[in-house]
């Protein structure tokens, strides 16, 4: 009940960079309203926040926001103005601090800081897949680059990432008290939910490639993979209707991109 009624910003029907904020809150168990999927003018209000190229403000006198996701936090009881944050990773700095979802020490906040600016590189890593030549152009008009650039992504990229993921787990479980369970620290951070949500994504978009991978990542993509979706309100928000299924977002799935 101390927490302000959050909004989050972001485009309707998939998760898209959008679910790294929803998995936080939804994590903490506290309220929010995902305006775009709540109503049918909900999109609007999120077009006209973060969207339009002539505004000079996004929201309650804020500054401009480039695009979505976005973070509206309304004003408290007692004074102040409602404040706009953008950026994923900014969103997520933000969030950590106020749902306790990471360490409170300086070493420790930048460290979950650095993993979770690693899996948002990857995130963008996948997206190039199907979309590696321009954004505004369908994948049917590059697909024959996409073939080339998803192989390196699958050969490459993913399995330098999920080594990078799986020794800072180990690092924690040897050297912290993470029990193999967290990527920093003895609980659940931002770090865990964003690699998760990295991890889910790419089972969906790579799933014969992410099948061979357990061979070489069990714990990560195994035990720690599956406590993340026990913890805090994750399960119950996984298993509803809350929990939008992949589309045409960041992770999409094109049999030709998957191992052959």
């Amino acid at each position: 009940m101390s927490h302000p009624h959050y909004e989050l910003l972001y485009h309707p029907g998939n998760p898209g960079r959008g679910e790294f904020i929803r998995l936080a809150l939804e994590a903490a168990r506290v309220p929010y309203t995902d305006v775009s999927n709540s109503s049918k003018e909900g999109y609007s209000a999120v077009q006209q926040t973060c969207m339009s190229p002539r505004n000079l403000d996004s929201s309650d006198g804020n500054p401009p926001v480039f695009a979505p996701p976005a973070l509206r936090i309304p004003a408290q009881e007692g004074g102040g103005k409602a404040l706009v944050i953008a950026q994923t990773p900014n969103i997520l700095w933000y969030l950590a601090e106020k749902l306790d979802l990471g360490p409170k020490d300086e070493a420790g906040r930048y460290h979950v800081q650095q993993v979770v600016l690693t899996a948002l590189d990857l995130n963008n890593e996948v997206h190039d897949t199907h979309h590696p030549v321009a954004v505004g152009k369908y994948y049917e008009e590059q697909r024959e680059e996409a073939l080339k650039k998803a192989e390196d992504v699958r050969e490459t990229r993913i399995p330098k990432y999920l080594s990078y993921f799986d020794r800072v787990r180990q690092h924690n479980e040897r050297d912290g008290d993470g029990q193999g369970k967290y990527l920093v620290g003895s609980k659940l951070s931002i770090a865990d939910t964003t690699v998760w949500q990295v991890l889910d994504g790419l089972m969906f978009a790579f799933p014969k490639e992410m099948e061979a991978r357990k061979k070489e990542f069990p714990e990560l993509l195994g035990a720690f993979y599956d406590n993340v979706k026990q913890e805090g309100g994750l399960k119950e928000y996984l298993s509803s209707k809350r929990r939008l299924p992949y589309s045409m977002g960041v992770f999409r799935y094109y049999k030709e991109l998957d191992r052959q």
